[in-house]
């Protein structure tokens, strides 16, 4: 497996299981309020709570995308293996080239 794959799987599942984690904490807090965790004052600090949970899931969202898209993208092809790939095609060019001169 390429590296590039590796990376994008391992940031495709720490996002995700940090964005569990960080949902599960805020809901921990509202269904077990004896827990030993510091606790925000629910009724003045609940709009902007909401705003920052949206803006972290937004950003791992992103993260996970992006760890998608490097896991599932095929690597690109070696230089060499492109420019023999073209030297063939213009040894091919060139070889037509030259039956259609050499015909009268």
């Amino acid at each position: 497996m390429s590296k590039d794959r590796v990376i994008g799987g391992g940031m495709l599942i720490a996002a995700i299981i940090i964005w569990i984690l960080y949902t599960l904490y805020g809901f921990l807090l509202i269904l077990f309020p004896d827990l030993p965790v510091p606790k925000p004052n629910f009724n003045l600090i609940n709009i902007p709570v909401t705003i920052v949970w949206l803006a972290v899931t937004a950003v791992l969202f992103i993260a996970a995308w992006i760890g998608y898209t490097l896991a599932t993208t095929p690597p690109p092809k070696p230089i060499e293996e492109i420019e023999k790939e073209l030297e063939e095609e213009l040894k091919q060019i060139e070889t037509k080239e030259e039956k259609t001169s050499s015909e009268p």
